[in-house]
């Protein structure tokens, strides 16, 4: 399945499209970052550990269980400046995810690019019948925080840390529809 999804906005105009293989090189060099490698469970260090990771997003589109994508602008779709995903967890809920690239960051591109898949994973009948997302960060990241509530993900639980998977406490924010959009 390819989808490309072009995302409104001030600023460049951004596209959300499936991981290819030759993002490897910049997949890798966006998880040199020391910001986003202590924001993210999992930690690509090498070009074999990116490999694996492109293929298990190639698996989750094939298997339409995990839909996984590259942040890029319609001037440069080489040069990835983040990453969405929304994997299916069970009937009708999915969790969403993002990073942004240091490069990207303070743009406007994570916000920009989870509006449009939130959008894109509700409204969309023929992927999944999804009727609920579900966003998951540490309570210390304000910024992820911000971009939740300005998508209109509700804060819903305050989570206690579960070590070791979770070391940190942290926050599930909802969004269960765009009738039940509310923006501040």
């Amino acid at each position: 399945m390819t989808i490309t999804l072009s995302v409104a906005g001030t600023g460049s105009v951004l596209l959300l499209r499936p991981w290819r293989f030759d993002d490897l090189p910049a997949l890798v060099a966006a998880h040199r970052d020391p910001e986003l490698r202590r924001r993210l469970s999992t930690s690509l260090t090498d070009d074999a550990q990116a490999r694996q990771w492109l293929d298990r997003q190639a698996d989750g589109w094939a298997a339409a269980d995990r839909f996984s994508f590259a942040v890029v602008t319609d001037t440069d779709d080489r040069t990835p400046r983040g990453h969405v995903v929304v994997t299916v967890t069970t009937v009708g809920v999915a969790e969403v995810g993002y990073w942004t690239a240091a490069h990207a960051r303070k743009q406007g591109v994570a916000a920009r690019a989870l509006e449009t898949v939130s959008r894109w994973a509700l409204e969309t009948q023929d992927m999944v019948s999804l009727t609920r997302l579900d966003l998951f960060h540490t309570a210390a990241n304000q910024a992820s925080c911000r971009v939740a509530i300005k998508c209109g993900y509700s804060l819903r639980d305050l989570l206690p840390a579960a070590p070791p998977a979770f070391p940190a406490s942290g926050h599930r924010h909802v969004r269960t529809s765009d009738r039940d959009l509310v923006r501040p």
